[in-house]
């Protein structure tokens, strides 16, 4: 009696180490990820809204939910008051919801991004992106906060199995259906089908360009952000693909073993865990600038290869790019293609100083036009900065025409 008092005692610890450890991965690296988009200019970006929404609905699941799932695994018992217990399975359901659907928006603006790369940002707006937020949270709180307290979730269920020392959620046929359907298997599919789609896409333009060093290196970084996508839509699935069938079992057929549904609810918070460990492996942008936070490097954190000139404008550096999960900006500044190869950047003129002053003139505007071309609209301060980038010698000082003017 005994020994297996005292192994219950080691594994009730072990347990409590996991889901401590499990909590604080949670709430200290959505903090990061929210401290690294908030100091890094590179990463303001409108895809990057998705990702703080994310975190931010991560580290709420950390902060307000999985203490008190902890409490209850290691407690055994769950003696809430009734509208207390109502509040926690809401908060549990709305922040896993909003999680959920975070990372389904993410998936179709990279399959926007990348199919229809001319109208993205036409049709990518800040006030789109900001209702697009809202009917998250708003889609999360309709199907938590409003079943659960008007008791939508309980009807026609005779033998509930929350009991003084349990509080758990309820489900009858038709929230576990409705809600299985809207909030998790429609978003797989629309997932799995715009993921398959950029799998497509990216074999298709690896069989067509050309095998020049540039061409080359795009097509390294188009991999890793599929790559990138795919493991973040693994353990998507992973963890949550679990939990929802049991969800909608219970709805139908009814509750099954305890031992069961805690561990793939579990299962389903450790996704709120990986999503920025995924992002610190797999994107480079993401992963300099948690360097940047651990090392303290600066009052100003910017990343490798977005450092402000002094003479850039004010302009210019409150101006980002499109950068998330691996996709570079460099993906979007290809020239259309000519008889099947991509023509060459624009090269520096030769020899500012040898020609007339108009003729410099001449050439110089020619070239600054191409490269502000190639940068697809950026400002000029802009296209600059990214000059280097390109494997492009620099412009002319901003001075040369007076200089030469003057002398």
């Amino acid at each position: 009696m005994d020994a297996h008092s005292q192994s219950s005692s080691w594994r009730q610890v072990l347990t409590g180490l996991v889901l401590i450890l499990l909590i604080l991965i949670t709430v200290l690296g959505n903090v990061v990820v929210c401290l690294a988009v908030g100091l890094n200019r590179r990463l303001r970006s409108l895809t990057n809204c998705f990702i703080v929404s994310l975190a931010i609905t991560d580290l709420l699941l950390g902060l307000l939910v999985l203490p008190f799932s902890a409490a209850c695994e290691l407690g055994q018992t769950c003696n809430f008051a009734k509208p207390l217990c109502k509040i926690y399975t809401s908060l549990d359901v709305m922040l896993c919801t909003a999680s959920i659907l975070n990372l389904f928006m993410i998936s179709l603006d990279r399959y926007y991004a990348i199919t229809a790369p001319l109208r993205y940002t036409m049709v990518v707006t800040p006030k789109r992106v900001a209702i697009v937020l809202i009917l998250i949270w708003m889609i999360s709180i309709t199907f938590s906060f409003l079943p659960i307290h008007l008791e939508w979730n309980t009807q026609n269920i005779t033998n509930l199995s929350s009991t003084p020392d349990k509080c758990k959620l309820q489900v009858n046929k038709a929230y576990g259906l409705v809600d299985g359907l809207i909030t998790f298997y429609i978003p797989l599919l629309v997932m799995c089908a715009t993921y398959y789609r950029i799998f497509k896409i990216a074999r298709e333009q690896a069989k067509r360009i050309n095998h020049s060093y540039y061409n080359k290196a795009v097509t390294i970084r188009e991999h890793k952000a599929t790559v990138t996508l795919a493991v973040v839509m693994g353990a998507f699935i992973i963890c949550w693909f679990p939990y929802f069938t049991v969800f909608v079992y219970r709805g139908i057929w009814g509750d099954i073993n305890e031992t069961l549904e805690t561990v793939v609810l579990w299962l389903g918070y450790v996704n709120s865990a990986l999503n920025p460990i995924l992002y610190a492996a797999l994107n480079r942008d993401f992963r300099t600038a948690y360097q940047c936070l651990f090392c303290c490097r600066g009052s100003v954190i910017t990343s490798r290869g977005s450092s402000l000139s002094p003479g850039t404008s004010r302009q210019s550096q409150g101006q980002s790019h499109q950068v998330t999960l691996g996709l570079q900006e460099e993906t979007s500044l290809r020239r259309p293609m000519q008889n099947g190869s991509e023509a060459p950047f624009p090269q520096e003129p030769d020899n500012y100083g040898t020609s007339s002053l108009s003729g410099q003139r001449g050439k110089i505007k020619a070239y600054r036009e191409e490269v502000r071309w190639k940068v697809s609209g950026r400002n000029q301060d802009r296209a600059c900065l990214l000059i280097p980038k390109l494997g492009l010698p620099p412009p002319p000082p901003h001075d040369f025409y007076e200089s030469k003017y003057h002398t």
